[in-house]
């Protein structure tokens, strides 16, 4: 029993001589392409079974999950009528004795993608990963880290804004016409509507990242972002008023505005790397006129 610390030691010991004449063998990682079908296989098996169990949890807690989704139309002000059970206003109805079991087949289908999106996200990452270099990794990593949140809040936003679109949208009924809404149609609207406008804006508010990245990469400088600021805060604005269905300005203004102060706040980390670059690595160039010769380096700093 003495010896039996010592002999783990020693078997661990011998398991990381193997795993680094391994590495030293296989430097880059590579597998044959059977293996590689196989590690395929495997992520999506695990991303399959997640998404299964997310299903089953939106089957579970489909009340929830349909008041979340029925809320915006519930909270918009039509016809002086607030709520979603207005018969000829705001009524949403079904068609076919079918499509409430549709009905929750859908909403159980967005709940499990939604719930197991961490895990099949990383199911691909860790599928893609191996074969890319520590210094992408390390990139992927930060762009990962930020771009996630970022497209939440475009999500987010625009959910909040879609009460305001229905009420513009379902206010131009003519008179004498009633609105008589089926679910499955404003099921697709809601969530063609979260994609769309999700997807325009998520990938707006990943641009101060974007600009973060090339700056850190040496490619965009604070100097070269000051020419173009201007024009891609009225690109901001133009695409939040190209998006939004409504002509309300302040949807506009708060979808538009929320990306300014990122792209605002993403000039202070360029000017803030810029001058610690700049103090770190001072330009032997800088301050010489145009017809000026550069100073050529002492016999010292040419050995070096």
């Amino acid at each position: 029993m003495a010896r039996l610390p010592g002999a783990i030691a020693g078997a661990r010991i011998v398991g990381e001589r193997f795993a680094h004449s391994q590495r030293r063998q296989n430097p880059e990682g590579r597998m044959p392409l059977i293996d590689h079908i196989r590690e395929l296989r495997h992520r999506v098996v695990k991303m399959a079974l997640a998404l299964a169990a997310g299903i089953a949890a939106g089957f579970i807690f489909f009340s929830p999950a349909w008041r979340v989704v029925e809320r915006p139309l519930c909270s918009a002000h039509i016809r002086n009528q607030v709520g979603c059970h207005t018969l000829g206003v705001n009524q949403l109805v079904l068609n076919g004795p079918l499509d409430a079991f549709y009905l929750r087949v859908k909403v159980a289908l967005i709940v499990g993608v939604i719930l197991s999106s961490p895990i099949w996200l990383y199911q691909i990452w860790a599928f893609v990963a191996p074969g890319l270099h520590a210094r992408e990794k390390r990139w992927s990593y930060i762009f990962l880290g930020a771009a996630i949140p970022l497209f939440g809040i475009g999500i987010t936003l625009c959910y909040l804004s879609l009460g305001r679109s229905l009420h513009y949208l379902l206010g131009l009924t003519p008179g004498g016409v009633q609105n008589l809404i089926q679910v499955g149609q404003y099921l697709s609207f809601v969530m063609a509507m979260m994609l769309a406008f999700g997807l325009a804006f998520g990938l707006a508010f990943e641009l101060p990242l974007l600009i973060v990245m090339l700056n850190l990469a040496g490619i965009l400088t604070h100097e070269r972002f000051r020419k173009w600021r201007r024009a891609l805060i009225f690109g901001v604005f133009l695409t939040a008023g190209l998006a939004n269905p409504s002509p309300d300005p302040l949807t506009m203004l708060i979808l538009g505005g929320a990306c300014a102060v990122l792209v605002e706040a993403a000039e202070l980390l360029v000017w803030s790397h810029d001058r610690r670059r700049a103090r770190l690595h001072p330009d032997p160039y800088a301050g010489l006129a145009d017809d000026e010769l550069s100073p050529l380096p002492s016999a010292g700093q040419r050995k070096g």
